[in-house]
């Protein structure tokens, strides 16, 4: 499917202009007498050297470049998150900034990311029609691919404005032309819908759904709408849409600075790191056609540009003889502990200006309070640190110019404390409600008649009737053929049935039948038994008061302002709703029901925050070991600043650090814990139990589960989980749980390509090279240990010049944990190991997955390893590799489908509903649960 990137020049080009003026500390750079003899050299033209880098320094070099340059400025730089962080660091300042990204597919393939698609041709369209951004930031394999020809664009992209005028028969062929469904709702990516003067369209690629008002052929305005309930929403001046796809990779292209005027500078970042990168690039994808390798694209920069600015860390290009020395330096190492890190910036303002930079609003608030304090202290240095909240990704400091003067330190917070989350820009996206998409009949659906029992859902229709409008009705088949009308205005009588596996489908009801008034009487009659145990549950919970924790506190409200990403709607509905449970007399038992990646980590840290603050200890129960190291660093990362104490047990932990955590534990000098299922040992006491999390909750039995229950009458418990077990989402559905859905994914985030495909080694081989040559990180899932070794030789022919480590359950926890940190490390490209990854390995850098024999795998575990992918901005890729010769049953081949069409983002629901259909609920009534 093709479409659009789903970008609006209105939000893109508000952000720009909305953004503060220059900083202090940026003005004092560009006064800087080294970067004034640059200037004058730049304007010479020709080649230019500088000697020095460190941290986000030379992007600010460039946006000082730019701000006298007689043309545009093309910042190359060697890495993919290098423009990313460029961009936001020159929107920041004020800069008219647009990056032009590499695609992240190989030559030949045509699945390319739209919304990268849309920047690089929105860029190309803004460069042929208006004219550059005063900035071009671009990582060097995004050069060495070609651009359409200028004729070619208009094919390939097209801005819809208000105001203008729009042919509708002209432009719905063009939606027709690249791909796009005519509907008569627009529900998911790629599809249009015209009704009368209106036109609907939802770009595929991460945008949002936008409505155009027509007036005869004028566009008199154009909204977003929601999605779920098809409202309009924020109004926008512009869209961009992106038309044909296919040969934007291969011969027929041309390079961007043909494009650009020829008083373009050019400005290097590490020409060296370039080239490398270039090289490496250049060797995955040759064979692809359409790339041009590192010297053609470097001699075609030179050929074209008015100057090119070399900047090196160490050294200058020999072969360069105007030179200019910045000797910018790195920021020291700051201490791991939060005062010793403040004691150690207070040093560094003895000799120098310092700029300590914030990201978020709560991070300007916390580091106000810890600056002050030192003040308050009389310690020197306190005063010379000036606080802004600005965007700079890594810190750097920059020599004074003489003796008189001072030099200056740019400091980043999350630099400072060591935490490198760092918020980022980037567009908001939404998805429809998941249980009222998933619960609309399809014809052909089992659904139920309330009165009447199970039938077939035939579809919609109408019944003529005298001397009034047609009746629109829904036409159910029941047994035997019979077919019953009912009007969409006693649609509440019909509803999806959802419970049966495959293998269990009911019957058809009789239509008239009395089989179906007894199946209802022996319900009536379980359910009151079931009501009757949950009012005994009810009234114990009732009778022993729960913990009423206050209201949000000034520590509340900083730490949760410190959370370096923008939190989505869904994340912020469910904090509040977790929020007043807490602080009702009543325990609360709420379920969050997130998929994987969209925060239900941060929504339960922000519940511990609250617990702990009030002097409640926090019980966190995961179900691996690697799962609790990852939250273990994870929950110290977001406590840093505050003096609380998390520890974890799990076989990592020797067994004299775990008993002297369990005895703290015991005495309440430990504020959270976190654990597997050596959390419920009757060994382990708590002094003051108040907040129990139970992470990843369909990977525990029943019985784990009801060790916790003498607690929960007393303590808060918070389920999380992205594919609840059948009977808990069908509890949860029945209003039995409180339920919380996350279904907003985060900033940036794409959905995951997920291809079912047989064992193939040329396309094995061919999916590796494309993560390798954006330096990304590949999982090789193989569940069988005793052959783990010979599957990874196996791969390691398919990728000789890859690094490839071997993980598994089996190996000691020395070397399990030594594994799994280098690869967190980034000192290997592949890890082939089993499904001890499914829980915990949280790496943005690895976004390429295969799974082997994945027809061996449940629904819900198939997608947590999927999730272990498609954790950054970059788009992922999941492939379930089958068995070449082997017969699969009939819910194997149910289970694969569903996983591949369930690839959206927010698809966690709908998987674990359709898991409800495959495998049934289990018993609602008693201890069974299905999986």
């Amino acid at each position: 499917m093709t479409g659009s990137n789903g970008s609006n020049e209105s939000s893109g080009s508000t952000e720009a202009k909305t953004v503060q003026a220059a900083a202090w500390w940026f003005d004092r750079m560009a006064a800087a007498s080294s970067l004034s003899a640059l200037g004058d050299l730049i304007g010479l033209g020709g080649d230019v050297s500088a000697r020095g880098a460190a941290g986000s320094s030379t992007t600010l070099l460039a946006g000082v470049v730019a701000r006298s340059a007689p043309g545009p400025v093309l910042l190359v730089v060697p890495h993919l998150d290098d423009a990313d962080e460029a961009v936001d660091e020159l929107l920041d300042l004020g800069l008219d900034a647009a990056a032009f990204p590499a695609l992240e597919v190989m030559p030949g393939e045509s699945d390319a990311s739209l919304d990268l698609v849309g920047a690089r041709l929105g860029l190309l369209r803004r460069v042929i029609e208006e004219e550059p951004p005063g900035i071009i930031v671009a990582p060097f394999p995004g050069l060495m691919l070609g651009v359409p020809a200028a004729v070619d664009l208009p094919d390939r992209l097209r801005v819809i404005r208000a105001g203008e005028s729009l042919d509708l028969a002209e432009f719905s062929a063009w939606l027709t032309e690249a791909g796009w469904a005519r509907t008569d709702v627009v529900e998911t990516p790629g599809e249009f819908a015209v009704r009368g003067g209106l036109l609907d369209l939802f770009p595929p690629g991460g945008g949002q759904p936008v409505r155009l008002d027509l007036f005869g052929d004028e566009i008199e305005r154009i909204n977003e709408i929601d999605p779920a309930s098809q409202a309009i929403d924020r109004r926008v001046d512009s869209i961009q849409l992106i038309g044909r796809t296919e040969g934007l990779l291969g011969e027929g292209t041309v390079p961007l600075i043909d494009f650009l005027p020829k008083t373009t500078t050019v400005i290097l970042a590490e020409l060296g790191e370039i080239v490398e990168q270039g090289r490496g690039y250049w060797e995955r994808v040759r064979e692809g056609g359409g790339v041009e390798g590192p010297p053609a694209t470097l001699k075609a920069l030179r050929d074209h540009a008015r100057c090119i600015l070399d900047v090196n860390e160490f050294s200058a290009s020999s072969a360069v003889e105007r030179m200019v020395d910045l000797d910018p330096a790195p920021l020291p190492p700051f201490p791991e502990e939060v005062v010793g890190a403040i004691d150690e910036l207070l040093q560094l303002a003895e000799t120098h200006d310092v700029a300590l930079v914030c990201s978020t609003a709560g991070e300007r608030d916390r580091a106000t309070e810890l600056i002050d304090r030192r003040r308050a202290d009389g310690i020197p240095g306190a005063d010379r640190v000036r606080i802004e909240r600005r965007h700079v990704h890594r810190g750097f400091i920059w020599p004074a110019d003489d003796d008189a003067t001072q030099g200056l330190a740019v400091v980043p917070f999350h630099e400072l404390l060591n935490r490198w989350g760092v918020r980022r820009r980037g567009n908001r996206i939404r998805t429809g409600a998941a249980r009222q998409d998933f619960l609309r009949f399809e014809p052909g659906d089992l659904v139920v008649h309330r009165d009447h029992g199970i039938a077939r859902y035939i579809g919609l229709g109408s019944l003529p009737r005298k001397d009034q409008p047609d009746q629109e009705v829904v036409t159910l088949e029941f047994d035997g053929g019979s077919h019953l009308h009912v009007p969409l205005s006693r649609i509440e009588l019909v509803q999806k049935y959802i419970g049966a596996g495959s293998a269990t489908a009911p019957p058809l009801s009789l239509l008239g039948g009395k089989r179906w008034k007894r199946q209802m009487a022996q319900v009536e009659d379980a359910v009151r038994d079931l009501a009757g145990e949950m009012l005994r549950v009810q009234a114990a919970r009732s009778a022993t008061p729960g913990i009423r924790f206050p209201a949000d506190t000034d520590w509340q409200r900083e730490f949760e302002a410190e959370f370096p990403y923008q939190e989505t709607e869904d994340q912020v509905t469910a904090i509040a709703a977790i929020k007043r449970d807490m602080a009702s007399s009543t325990p609360m038992d709420r379920l969050i029901c997130g998929d994987v990646g969209f925060g239900k980590t941060e929504v339960a840290i922000r519940a511990a925050f609250k617990a702990a603050e009030f002097g409640k200890q926090v019980a966190v129960l995961v179900p691996t070991t690697v799962l609790a190291e990852q939250h273990e660093r994870t929950f110290r990362s977001r406590f840093k600043a505050y003096p609380f104490r998390i520890e974890s047990i799990s076989r990592f932990k020797s067994g004299a650090d775990e008993k002297k955590v369990l005895v703290d534990l015991k005495e309440g000098r430990v504020d959270i814990v976190i654990g597997t299922h050596r959390l419920l040992s009757k060994d382990v006491w708590f002094k003051d139990l108040g907040l129990i999390v139970i992470d990843e909750e369909q990977r525990f039995g029943v019985e784990h589960k009801q060790r916790l229950l003498a607690a929960r009458t007393v303590a808060d418990v918070l389920t999380l989980s992205a594919t609840p077990i059948p009977r808990t989402l069908h509890m949860a559905m029945l209003g039995l749980r409180d339920i919380s859905s996350l279904t907003t994914p985060p900033l940036d985030r794409r959905a995951i390509v997920t291809e079912v495909i047989p064992w193939n080694e040329r396309r094995l081989a061919q999916a590796i090279r494309r993560e390798l040559a954006r330096e990304g990180q590949i999982f090789f899932v193989h569940n069988r240990v005793h052959d783990i070794e010979s599957f990874a030789d196996e791969i390691r022919k398919l990728a000789p010049d890859a690094r490839i480590l071997v993980g598994h359950g089996q190996m000691t926890d020395g070397a399990l944990e030594k594994v799994m940190l280098a690869f967190i490390r980034r000192e290997a490209d592949i890890l082939v190991s089993t499904t001890i990854i499914e829980s915990g390995m949280d790496i943005p850098s690895a976004n390429t997955m295969f799974v082997h024999d994945a027809n061996r795998f449940g629904l819900a575990q198939l997608h947590q390893l999927r999730g272990r992918v498609g954790r950054s901005r970059h788009r992922a890729y999941c492939y379930l590799l089958l068995p070449e010769e082997r017969r699969m049953t009939e819910d194997a081949l149910r289970r694969l489908k569903a996983i591949e069409d369930y690839s959206m983002l927010g698809a966690g629901f709908r998987i674990a509903m359709r898991d409800l259909e495959i495998r049934g609920a289990g018993n609602l009534l008693g201890a069974e649960q299905s999986g």
